[in-house]
């Protein structure tokens, strides 16, 4: 399919007459190694350091940069589209290769610095696309500079490759390596279509609930959302891509994001602003970038302001903490239309050269598409005086330096073998493990899980029972791989003689309870029924299409994390049958429903999984499968107890609780008068089928210096009759503080193997950078004193020690 393009690329290639001798002003000046005329060359004929595979990424940085007009500078810095050339490309089914000649000279004069290829299309046809866009600027373009080719992969290549579980199921596996390996099959799948740019992985932390993009990050947890964060960076950017420079150092270019504070909107609301100070900004919020991101290829700025400054213009965060203190060297970029924010939303500027100006000279990043390219102005003001041409300079070296980084000037094209890295075998092992271990089971009352398959029958019941539900950020076609949890019964039960009783009972976005009869009778039929409620979110296309509805993903917020609709009725209903009631979430978010939490016999978490979500499902009730997830995200009991992270500063959780009993009766409290601001289930938690035990607590030092790094070990064992895995979490308190400090920290944690009846030992270090705290003289300082270590969950102690910093 693919290998018919490449004649036609070839004869594109050679066969464009086009010339750009003609220099603009603010571009090169004479007395340089190079001959004004001739940028792409030297004076003596020597090959152009730039070009030269085997220099520095510095030196071919500074060798090229002032071969560059103003004109091709600015260029650099806009994100352009591949629609500027191939017409059509809404439509998924249209697999014609032909090309907008005058679209592509157009587009690549403006915006050629990145391309937009977010599209659904046959394989083929984006191959087709990327090539004729390369090959261009390669071969017909003065100075022959590569583009990023840009699109999404938050839990999967999103033109129809392997979707995984949404990231906060990723982030529920508890299991770095298996991360990173999925970050290495995204790669792989995107990297031989020619993509050099993927917008992943999001870093913004979960503690403010009611915000539409809970689904997209790893939790509410700094430390484990870096970890994880780290592990989708390694493994989507490790290696090189083909014929790379020896100087290349990653093969695809991650996007940490959304870079600052994003996730923790005033009311839970999109784009709206972030309060606080910067003790919260950094031992929150920043952590996770500074744990994943340092060696990121690209970084994509926020679009809400943090304590009154739009972080898309935010000098200290983008230029002193980011450039300087941290020495971040690579790319940065706004995201969608962030630069026109500074207009319309935070009004901060008047004017569409203001917009740029304040961006590029506050935070040295690029404009990405979706405004109204205010870059374009740069170059005028430039001309005007009103900007300094040194800051495009210095943000133009940082894109040039991933570039060079990734080898895209020695082999920016797709691969002629594409097809044999998309959808292997090997990457649907890896999406079946983890399908598998993102599963958090968080009730089992008398251990009626998991279900014998001798058992006659279950009623498989509810409006995600047959439903596939993705995270955002995904096709629609993707769905077309995958299997609902009635698809994946019926295929783990085929060669049993369990009965599957099915009734969707309700729709997820109406309050109908018409179907509620069926739903009834098929768990009165059945020795246990299984309910299967939640959120929803859309493909990309629908979730910003008029008129349809969901209840999760991007400008998706809520005001309540209670199931809507008739769905806690239909639980109820079920319930009152008498039958063993199993519920199962599939959702984005944590989901508010003290009544199931109480009531139900099981209660199951999935969220939003990937392609063998519903056969993963089947596997862990039925046993086949030991459920090992953990929740990296603490679940309220109503969305007024929020928020609810378990790593609250002291004090500031003070329990005196009230209730409303099943009777009606009013039990009065005062923390809260009529609820508690305990969550029903908290960071960490999940159960097994198996039970283990925690012994031998250990430091390798209960005392040690400021500077000093320590490991924790300690021996579990795995006391009941299942193989499992159990994740060992540790966490610390710092007992007495200059500045008031979390309650409790995650500092390290492990997901190990153990078979049933046997033990292994855990080390897990520490660094004393995690026992430092940013005190009231705005520095991080490791304080003398006590630390109290332990090893459980956030809410459950198992062993317990005390570590001395002298």
């Amino acid at each position: 399919m693919g290998n018919r393009f490449w004649p036609l690329a070839l004869l594109f290639a050679a066969s464009l007459p086009f010339s750009f001798a003609d220099d603009s002003l603010g571009g090169p000046k004479d007395g340089l190694h190079f001959n004004i005329e001739a940028r792409a060359e030297n004076i003596d004929g020597t090959r152009p350091v730039y070009k030269d595979a085997k220099a520095s990424i510095e030196a071919r940085v500074k060798d090229l940069l002032p071969r560059m007009t103003l004109e091709e500078k600015v260029s650099q810095l806009l994100q352009g589209d591949m629609n500027g050339w191939m017409t059509n490309l809404n439509d998924p089914s249209d697999n014609t290769k032909s090309f907008n000649r005058t679209g592509l000279v157009e587009m690549m004069r403006l915006k050629g610095g990145s391309i937009w290829g977010g599209y659904l299309m046959p394989w083929d046809r984006f191959v087709y696309g990327v090539e004729v866009g390369q090959r261009y600027l390669m071969e017909n373009t003065t100075l022959g500079i590569p583009a990023l080719i840009q699109s999404e992969g938050l839990h999967g290549f999103t033109n129809n490759g392997t979707i995984f579980p949404s990231p906060i199921g990723l982030a529920a596996t508890f299991d770095v390596p298996l991360v990173q390996s999925i970050a290495s099959i995204i790669s792989s799948e995107a990297e031989g279509l020619g993509i050099s740019h993927i917008f992943a992985p999001v870093l913004d932390l979960g503690r403010e609930l009611r915000w539409g993009r809970v689904e997209e990050g790893f939790g509410e947890d700094p430390h484990l959302t870096g970890e994880m964060g780290l592990a989708y960076v390694s493994g989507l950017q490790g290696g090189k891509r083909r014929n790379a420079s020896d100087s290349a150092v990653a093969r695809m270019a991650a996007t940490c994001k959304h870079f600052v504070a994003f996730g923790s909107p005033q009311g839970g609301l999109n784009l709206a602003q972030v309060s606080g100070g910067e003790r919260e900004l950094r031992t929150m919020y920043l952590k996770p970038f500074e744990r994943a991101c340092l060696e990121s290829m690209s970084i994509m700025t926020a679009y809400s302001s943090y304590d009154g400054i739009p972080a898309v213009a935010n000098t200290y965060v983008l230029t002193d903490i980011l450039r300087n203190e941290w020495g971040y060297k690579y790319w940065v970029t706004s995201d969608a239309g962030a630069v026109d924010l500074l207009m319309t939303l935070h009004g901060t500027c008047e004017t569409r050269e203001c917009a740029a100006k304040v961006t590029l000279e506050n935070g040295l990043s690029g404009e990405m598409g979706g405004g109204t390219y205010t870059y374009l102005t740069l170059a005028d003001q430039v001309k005007a005086g009103t900007v300094d041409v040194k800051y495009i300079d210095e943000t133009v070296k940082t894109l040039l330096r991933t570039k060079f980084a990734l080898g895209l000037f020695e082999n920016p094209y797709p691969y002629s073998d594409y097809l044999s890295t998309l959808r292997t075998s090997k990457s649907r092992d890896t999406l079946h493990s983890a399908d598998a271990e993102s599963i958090v089971l968080l009730e089992n009352r008398k251990n009626i899980l998991p279900l014998s398959k001798k058992i006659g029958s279950v009623a498989l019941i509810g409006p995600q029972a047959a439903r596939v539900s993705f995270g955002d950020y995904v096709f629609y076609n993707a769905t077309l791989n995958a299997l609902s949890p009635h698809d994946g019964f019926r295929q783990h039960l085929t060669d049993t003689s369990v009965k599957v009783n099915y009734a969707e009972g309700c729709q997820l976005w109406s309050m109908s309870e018409s179907g509620f009869d069926a739903a009834v009778a098929a768990a009165s039929q059945s020795d246990v029924a299984i309910v299967v409620v939640g959120t929803w979110s859309l493909d990309q296309t629908l979730l910003w299409s008029p008129g349809t509805n969901a209840t999760t993903g991007e400008h998706v917020d809520v005001s309540d994390l209670g199931l809507v609709g008739a769905q806690l009725d239909l639980v109820k209903a079920v319930k009152a049958t008498g039958k063993p009631t199993v519920v199962v979430f599939v959702s984005g978010k944590p989901i508010a429903e003290p009544w199931i939490q109480q009531n139900a016999d099981a209660v199951i978490q999935q969220f939003y999984p990937g392609e063998l979500g519903g056969l993963a499902l089947a596997e862990v009730i039925f046993g086949d499968v030991n459920p090992s997830g953990k929740l990296p995200v603490s679940f309220p009991r109503d969305v007024g107890t929020t928020p609810v992270f378990y790593n609250y500063l002291k004090g500031s959780r003070p329990i005196d609780t009230g209730s409303v009993l099943e009777d009606g009766t009013l039990r009065f409290g005062h923390q809260y008068v009529l609820n508690s601001p305990l969550p029903l289930w908290s960071f960490g938690h999940g159960l097994s089928y198996t039970t283990f035990n925690y012994t031998d607590l250990k430091l390798s030092s209960s005392t040690i210096r400021k500077n000093a790094d320590f490991n924790v070990t300690v021996t579990v064992h795995n006391t009941g009759s299942v193989d499992g895995k159990e994740v060992v979490q540790v966490y610390i308190t710092d007992v007495l503080s200059s500045v008031v400090t979390p309650n409790q920290e995650l500092v390290g944690f492990k997901k190990v193997f153990i078979a049933a009846g046997k033990s292994t030992t855990v080390t897990i270090p520490v660094t004393s950078a995690q026992l430092a705290v940013w005190t009231n003289k705005k520095g991080w300082v490791v304080e003398p004193g006590k630390f109290s270590v332990k090893v459980g969950t956030s809410d459950t102690t198992f062993a317990q020690t005390t570590l001395t910093v002298q």
